[in-house]
Order: structure tokens, then C-alpha cells, then sequence
């Protein structure tokens, strides 16, 4: 938040949300502004980051202690004066939980206030599209999860939902998702929300993966960010000025025509009608494309030459387009991430690093980034409660007032 912002917003007329905030627009500012300093900062320094009065952070400080949200956790010394004290977060004191339904994989995650995982598990994602019993399973493991972890439901400050596009934002629902049968139109925010007992958010699996990277993940620095989601499908998450894009519908970021040569079943597929793969790999189900992949990365490593091309090929495509959505949108910072890429990072990497380094058009005028999430093949999910935890904690300018 700059200070400029800090200092000029006003909040005449609130926009409702069903999930609770900690409290006002300043008061978010403040508590942004320590979590993104894990040392701690002062007062003092409170105030000149924010532009705020040192009176409107000294009683916006009392509230969060009060809360129990922050704590006072050292002193420091600045060489004049009396040593200032240091202000930080308390992780403990809230948390999160996160849902990621894939057509592979459906991922639970339970995250404390600085979006670390404490709790997490994972099933194969059922075929047949009973959708009902689905979901009931899902809200069993978000129950469990917040059981085995010893937390307070009363903790939870809510629960986030990543589903793969398209979806309809405002409705809460998934629709018609490739390769999710029965999922078409389905209100899955509110019944996951009716059968936990959480309010709930929905979001695309890959805008929930950027939002992770902005809270918890290797880019929690970076304002201009490209995420590249590969998974059983793919996409882009992007943020701009420290802003989440997300599109008129809540869709941005899908790469179209480029998207079908990035699945795990297109490289399956491919693997098996060169001869690399058996037809044992046959894909029957999206959940059985991981298995193919797997073996796939394995002969790729062990220099086996078709498969390791069929991995050049991909890294190329994927290299071609972030290049270009870089170059479109002059970010600073790429990260990658999904299930799929963890199986292939390093081999991917090799491929697309140079890419970027030598496009002519992304160093132009400022390095560019290259990294691999640090959250692991569950990033979505932890996307997905971190969406919680931005909405609930995060200074948000335009959340103030009515368009």
C-alpha cells in the first residue's frame, strides 16, 4: 500500500461480503504492512510506511494486541533514543481452509495466518459426477482437517474454494469444466459453504495459485507477477501494481488455443503415439494421466530421446507464451507451478529459462525472474485459503466503495 493510498481513500459506503474482516481499511494497511515484514517493524515504522498519524497506529496497534492477532516480540535499538518496539504477527491466531477440486485430484489444506500449511490431504478425484457426494466428502475432510490440527472452529476465518474455469464468480459456481462431467453450473461456494459451516469464496485454481505466491509463496515481494499453472490443464495467473487480474467474469488468464498442447493428457497421448510410452499409459481418466507423466519424466531424465523431446516441445510452447504475456504486461517476476510442473520442473526450466533471458522484448529495460513456487503441488489449494485470508485481512481499495 503507498502512502499516497493510505493517506487519501475514503470509505463512504461499504461493499458487503459474507467472509468477516478483521476490521477497517487502516486497520488492514497496518496488519499488511507487519506480515510482510516477518522481523517485525515499530510504530514509528508503521507510520512512515503507511502515512498514517502516529495516534491512528497506535490505537489501530492496541486493537490487533487486543485481538490477539499481533504481538510485541523484541526490541530495537536505532542508536538514539529508547529502543523501539517491534510488532509482529501472531500465525496461531487464525487460519484458513482451502479446497482445490481438479479433475485429477481433490486437495484440502488447513493454513494459519501467514498461509503455512498445518494440516492437508488428498484424494483422487471420483468419476461419475456425483457431484452431491462430492462435495459431502470435501466438507468431511475440511472437518477433519480442522479436528486432527486442534483448531477452534471459531478460528476459521473461512473457507476458500480453486476450481478450474470457467466459473461464475458472483453465483458461486463451477461451469461446465472440461473433464469434470456433471460439474456444469453447479453452486458449489454454497453448498461446500452450507455443508461446513464456513463461509465460503470461489476462485479459478490458477488465480487462487497467484494469490498463494502474493501471501506465502516465493513472490510475496513482487507488485507486476506472471503465474504459470500447469496441472491437468493450464493457465496464467496475473497481478498488476500489487492487483489480482481476474476479468470481467472472474476468467482471466486462460491461454486458449494454447492450452490443449499443455494438458497431462495431450503429453500422455503424445508419448504413447511415439512409441515412448506403452499403451499400458492409456488415458482413461484424468487421474490416469499422472502415472504416464510420471514415467514420462523418468525415461526424459535418463535421456531417452523421445521422451525428453516431447518435454523440449512443451517447455518451448510454455517458454513462447509467458514470454509473451511477460512481454504484454512488463512483470518483473515468473513463477511456475501445479502438479504437473513438479513433476517436470527441472527438465522445463532448462528449456524456458533461457527463453526469457534471451527474449529481447523481457530484458529490455528490467531482469525478469524465473522461479518454481515453493509451495509445492498442493499450491492451489493453499491458493485457495489464502483467497481467505487476502480477503479477509488485505488493505483492498476497491472493496471501499460502490461502483
Amino acid at each position: 500500500m503507498t502512502t499516497k493510498t493510505a493517506r487519501t481513500e475514503k470509505a463512504t459506503i461499504r461493499r458487503g461480503t459474507n467472509l468477516p474482516r478483521m476490521g477497517d481499511f487502516n486497520e488492514s494497511v497496518i496488519l499488511d504492512a507487519i506480515r510482510r515484514h516477518p522481523t517485525g517493524l515499530s510504530r514509528v515504522e508503521l507510520a512512515q510506511a503507511t502515512g498514517l498519524s502516529a495516534q491512528t497506529v497506535s490505537n489501530i496497534t492496541r486493537r490487533l494486541l487486543d485481538q490477539g492477532v499481533a504481538r510485541e516480540s523484541g526490541k530495537h535499538n536505532t542508536g538514539s533514543g529508547k529502543p523501539r518496539t517491534l510488532l509482529e504477527i501472531v500465525p496461531t491466531s487464525r487460519y484458513a481452509a482451502g479446497v482445490h477440486l481438479d479433475p485429477a485430484v481433490i486437495s484440502c489444506v488447513l493454513v494459519d495466518l501467514l498461509g503455512t500449511v498445518v494440516a492437508q490431504r488428498s484424494q483422487r478425484t471420483p468419476s461419475g459426477g456425483d457431484t452431491d457426494g462430492i462435495v459431502a466428502d470435501m466438507a468431511a475432510s475440511v472437518g477433519a482437517l480442522v479436528a486432527e490440527a486442534g483448531v477452534d472452529t471459531a478460528a476459521v476465518l473461512g473457507l476458500g474454494i480453486a476450481a478450474p474455469g470457467p466459473i461464475d464468480a458472483a453465483a458461486g459456481w463451477v461451469v461446465d469444466p472440461p473433464e469434470l462431467r456433471g460439474w456444469g453450473r453447479y453452486p458449489l461456494r454454497d453448498r461446500l459453504s452450507e455443508a461446513t459451516g464456513f463461509p465460503a469464496l470461489l476462485d479459478k485454481d490458477v488465480t487462487a495459485a497467484v494469490v498463494a505466491e502474493r501471501w506465502a509463496g516465493a513472490a510475496t515481494d513482487s507488485r507486476n507477477l506472471l503465474f504459470f499453472y500447469l496441472g491437468t490443464g493450464s493457465g496464467m495467473g496475473l497481478v498488476v501494481e500489487d492487483t489480482v487480474l481476474r476479468g470481467v467474469s472472474g476468467n482471466a488468464g486462460e491461454v486458449g488455443g494454447l492450452g490443449a498442447g499443455f494438458s497431462t493428457r495431450t503429453l500422455v497421448d503424445e508419448a504413447i503415439a511415439l512409441g515412448a510410452l506403452g499403451a499400458e499409459f492409456t488415458v482413461l481418466d484424468p487421474a490416469d494421466a499422472q502415472r504416464g507423466l510420471k514415467r514420462l519424466a523418468e525415461l526424459a531424465g535418463e535421456g531417452e530421446a523421445q521422451a525428453d523431446g516431447i518435454v523440449e516441445r512443451l517447455g518451448i510452447r510454455i517458454g513462447r507464451g509467458v514470454c509473451a504475456a511477460a512481454t504484454l504486461l512488463d512483470v518483473g517476476t515468473i513463477v511456475f507451478g501445479g502438479p504437473t510442473w513438479q513433476v517436470l520442473a527441472d527438465r522445463l526450466l532448462m528449456t524456458i529459462e533461457p527463453m526469457v533471458a534471451q527474449s529481447p522484448f523481457v530484458r529490455a529495460t528490467h531482469p525478469t525472474t524465473v522461479l518454481s513456487t515453493t509451495l509445492g503441488e498442493n499450491v492451489a489449494a493453499v491458493g485457495a485459503a489464502s483467497l481467505v485470508l487476502d480477503r479477509a485481512l488485505s488493505a483492498q481499495p476497491r472493496s471501499l466503495l460502490l461502483g
